[in-house]
């Protein structure tokens, strides 16, 4: 090897190992907000009802969020691309985010709680955009789906270690104003972590040494048919919550498993998350189709009677959340102009969260009619995105 080869070598490694510690910094802050709001959300339906709301409110009030906090993520993708300050934004969206989680330890009232919970939602709709356009910049040098993988992954030990500080709380007879207040640590945590980040990586996009050329000032075509692939998976997802539910009530398993079976299906997602983004770098959309089929069939079992498929059941739907959450959205950032990327993710996470609020409310309502119902429009919805996924593909070849 030449000497000039050598010092190409070297700059190539310096320049990767600077990539993945900016994606491990991404990754301790998703971590540490995880715990935080994911800690929070694992109480926020019961303190509700503890200050006096109804069922019906607790539902409209978890779904409102989740539609502000997919939808504003349009406005947020554009603004952070039209001004540039990435930083900035994902600041202000992490400071809202976590800061009212903590908050509603002092909420006397269910309305006040309600507002925090939807102002917990609105944080994370401001901020993801600006953050995910950043992370994209480090994956092309470590690999788009190893890093998005990785974060992830980083992203669901916190899922998971946020609800067990708040059953620890509970545990030594805590309350949940206690719980709540408890999770100010991890928040503060986080914060401290991202102005660290921020001020090591001002320029996020100069770890990016090669762009990926699109010509098109606007979203491909290729893109348009993969968010819609995306949206018949999202759609034929169940929120964890109505599987849950059927759990308890068809009594599959005791109540006290319930949220042991969540704990699984979130390391389940870490792991996929991981392995996917190493299929993701090798094959490309590819590793989507496999995911899509290896999880089309999670609502046959989870909606069934007896432990065993509650079982398989969950662990089929946390491998497709480990590859919704990673390797879908490393596959935008080579589908569009690199200025363009907070648009693009804005856009992206959007459209699936309109696509799995329908599918989730129709699968309710499906769930009172006829679960057979229930599971064949689940599987199906995904298995319809295989066709869409191929053509993409193609398209990029």
């Amino acid at each position: 090897m030449t000497a000039t080869a050598k010092e190409g070598k070297n700059v190539e490694r310096a320049a990767q190992k600077r990539a993945m510690q900016f994606v491990l910094l991404l990754g301790v802050i998703s971590l540490l907000a995880d715990a935080t709001y994911e800690g929070g959300r694992s109480i926020a339906g019961p303190y509700l009802a503890v200050l006096g709301a109804s069922a019906t409110t607790v539902g409209l009030v978890a779904g409102f969020g989740e539609l502000v906090g997919y939808g504003l993520r349009l406005v947020s993708g554009y603004v952070s691309d039209r001004t540039g300050k990435y930083w900035s934004i994902t600041f202000l969206g992490y400071a809202v985010n976590l800061v009212a989680v903590p908050l509603l330890a002092l909420a006397g009232h269910w309305e006040i709680a309600a507002l925090l919970m939807v102002l917990e939602r609105t944080g994370k709709a401001i901020r993801t955009p600006a953050r995910d356009a950043m992370l994209s910049h480090a994956t092309a040098e470590v690999g788009r789906g190893w890093g998005f993988g990785l974060h992830e992954a980083m992203d669901q030990i916190g899922a998971m270690l946020g609800p067990l500080i708040v059953a620890a709380v509970f545990y030594i007879r805590g309350s949940y104003r206690t719980g709540f207040a408890v999770l100010l640590a991890p928040a503060l945590l986080a914060l401290g972590v991202l102005v660290v980040a921020r001020r090591r990586y001002p320029r996020p996009r100069d770890l990016e040494s090669t762009v990926t050329q699109v010509t098109t000032r606007g979203f491909q075509r290729r893109f348009w048919l993969y968010l819609a692939a995306v949206a018949l998976i999202a759609a034929g997802y169940a929120d964890f919550p109505l599987i849950a539910f059927h759990l308890q009530k068809v009594s599959s398993v005791r109540a006290v498993w319930i949220p042991v079976f969540y704990a699984v299906a979130m390391g389940v997602d870490a792991l996929a998350a991981l392995l996917f983004g190493r299929l993701f770098d090798r094959t490309g959309t590819s590793a989507t189709a496999v995911a899509a089929v290896l999880s089309a069939p999670f609502a046959i079992f989870a909606f069934a009677r007896g432990f065993v498929p509650a079982l398989v059941g969950v662990v089929l739907w946390g491998v497709g959340m480990g590859a919704q959450e990673s390797i879908m959205r490393a596959a935008v950032a080579d589908m569009v102009p690199a200025d363009r990327r907070g648009a693009a993710y804005g856009v992206f996470n959007a459209g699936y969260g309109v696509a799995w609020f329908a599918g989730s409310a129709l699968m309710g309502a499906l769930y009172d009619v006829s679960i057979p119902a229930l599971m064949t429009f689940s599987v199906l919805a995904q298995l319809a995105s295989l066709p869409l996924l191929l053509t993409a593909r193609k398209k990029a070849e």
